[in-house]
């Protein structure tokens, strides 16, 4: 589809549209796939920047996508070695939930999510308006930036409890909270549901796409009413995430024997998709820095490509590793579950053994492989890692036939008689010792691309929003509060035994199920999806103490509102009111 390359004063262009109407974005666009002259060149205009936007802004590592991981107990992101990744104490003041309205992390989330939501506002508006010149192609963009514009609400609700009603770039917004807010955003998503197309494929927004933003709204409509009290589920809201996402199990949807499928080349086709940010395009923009912000700096994840890296950032909490092994006991997880790794770097049998070898003394400690046939493992890695090595002129070691060597991989922020193996450690936190580069076992859930000659562009794999595996956790979560666990059971275990590509690896059925039980579940399937948050507040655990947080503050489930748009909006009095605590 058609990206967007958006100038530098949008940020402020974005932050006084939610107030005031602003309509010049000031924006450039080039082209993608949605080209077309014309009536098509109108459509393909109109909705090419809001999805430019939503991969390339909301969806960014550092964005919506980290700002949801790193407040969790999930993901843990320190001050690297004293060197890298401090960003202003940003990443650790939310992982702490301590941070202030002047919080970037916060603020920059604020901004994409409202300069997005913008520019789906004038994209309905305009199309709207072409509509009715009997372009039925202008009707259909129409219907899809009116679902757009509610899931971008939905954004806004979760992280700051409101949403923005304006149906025309020249209106002033109206805020919603509350029941408000729900209200609106359902009236939104229900005007298009019986309408909106349903066979464009998982790049684009759709009817089954509407349907579970649909669940998603009524699963946590008690939290979203009372964002700082004990969510009250209603019977009524959980048949209607079971009626919606029983409507999307019917369809020819079917869950991936192989989990990591989902997050690889090619998984644009995966049957499980439901809606996702298409990267087919191959371009700049298509970005693959949730594969790259986990993992260490010193692996060189495409051997063909050599400035291929990690940047050695976010981590796996032990407390979240935990989860893992208390549920396994003491069968390792990585041969109980094939969602928690998937070992791709086969490793000699003759060479697993490091006790004896060190960077000093391996030059011939290494194996070979085609170099687009090296993969490094998926999953959450733990250890020593493996990958190419460079000689000093940067270029990949390979072998006497033209395969590239792998070893284990060298730490290069130690030297001489300390220099030492990259290994990442179960401990990580804000200590010196454990803030290391090391520190942390790593998130490998999403495949280096193929197609991606460094470490952040070019990637063909599309970034999934919504899968079918969400529906079925939605509808059991919803099964189980209506009393029928043995409903929420035949869903959590049709769910865990279709990951069966790797039969030793397959879940086990489960015998029981209750609301930690399926807390748990949700985390070892939807990790690194930028989910955990959103169920630690309605499974009733964002409160409680992991490492490096112990803040227990219920108004902390609310992100601040940015200063600067309140600053921004202080022309209108009462207007815009920060949250609660802030």
């Amino acid at each position: 589809m058609k990206n967007i390359k958006f100038n530098k004063s949008l940020p402020i262009i974005a932050l006084l549209f939610a107030f005031i109407g602003c309509t010049d974005l000031n924006e450039e666009i080039f082209d993608e796939s949605l080209t077309g002259t014309g009536q098509a060149e109108t459509v393909s205009g109109s909705i090419a920047p809001v999805y430019g936007l939503l991969r390339h802004g909301v969806w960014l590592h550092t964005v919506n996508f980290g700002l949801q991981e790193i407040a969790s107990d999930e993901a843990i992101l320190p001050y690297r070695g004293g060197t890298d990744w401090f960003d202003g104490g940003k990443f650790i003041a939310v992982h702490q939930h301590l941070m202030t309205p002047g919080n970037s992390l916060v603020g920059d989330t604020w901004t994409q999510i409202t300069l997005t939501l913008s520019r789906a506002v004038i994209a309905a508006e305009r199309l709207k308006a072409e509509a009715g010149t009997s372009n039925p192609s202008a009707q259909d963009g129409y219907y899809e930036m009116v679902a757009m514009k509610a899931y971008l609400n939905m954004l806004a609700l979760d992280n700051w409890g409101l949403v923005f009603k304006k149906e025309t770039a020249n209106q002033k917004s109206e805020i919603l909270r509350g029941q408000e807010a729900i209200s609106y955003v359902e009236s939104e998503l229900l005007s298009v549901v019986s309408v909106i197309n349903n066979d464009k494929g998982p790049g684009r927004i759709n009817r089954d796409a509407v349907k579970a933003l649909l669940a998603r709204l009524y699963l946590n409509a008690a939290v979203y009413r009372d964002p700082y009290g004990t969510p009250v589920f209603k019977k009524e809201d959980m048949d209607k995430v079971i009626q919606y996402t029983s409507e999307i199990i019917s369809r020819p949807y079917s869950l991936s024997p192989e989990y990591f499928d989902l997050f690889s080349d090619d998984n644009h086709t995966n049957r499980e998709l439901i809606f996702a940010l298409d990267q087919r395009g191959v371009l700049e923009t298509d970005h693959q820095r949730w594969a790259y912000w986990s993992i260490s700096g010193d692996q060189v994840p495409r051997p063909e490509f050599p400035n291929t890296r990690g940047t050695d950032a976010a981590a796996v909490t032990p407390d979240f590793y935990q989860t893992w092994v208390d549920a396994y006991g003491n069968v390792d997880p990585a041969t109980a579950d094939a969602r928690f790794n998937k070992e791709n770097t086969v490793i000699p049998t003759t060479l697993r053994d490091l006790s004896k070898v060190s960077p000093l003394n391996d030059s011939e400690h290494y194996y070979c492989v085609e170099p687009t046939k090296f993969e490094i493992d998926r999953g959450i890695l733990r250890g020593v890692i493996w990958g190419p090595r460079k000689d000093g002129g940067g270029k990949i070691l390979t072998c006497s036939d033209g395969k590239v060597r792998i070893y284990p991989v060298i730490n290069k922020r130690t030297s001489g008689a300390n220099l030492a193996y990259v290994n990442h450690t179960r401990n990580v936190d804000f200590t010196s010792s454990g803030s290391l580069h090391n520190t942390g076992y790593r998130f490998s859930k999403y495949q280096f691309s193929h197609t991606a000659p460094n470490c952040c562009s070019y990637s063909s794999v599309d970034l999934v929003l919504i899968r079918l595996g969400e529906i079925y956790l939605m509808r059991a979560e919803a099964k189980l509060r209506n009393g029928d666990n043995a409903g929420a059971l035949a869903d959590v275990n049709k769910l865990r035994t279709s990951r069966n590509a790797r039969p030793s690896q397959t879940p086990a059925a489960l015998s029981s199920i209750n609301l930690d039980v399926l807390f748990r579940e949700s985390g070892f399937e939807l990790y690194w999806e930028a989910f955990r948050r959103n169920y630690q507040i309605r499974f009733g655990k964002y409160e409680r103490s992991w490492t490096g947080k112990t803040e227990g503050d219920v108004s902390k489930r609310l992100f601040p509102i940015p200063q600067r748009a309140i600053d921004g909006a202080s022309g209108e009095e009462g207007f815009l009111v920060q949250n609660r605590g802030y």
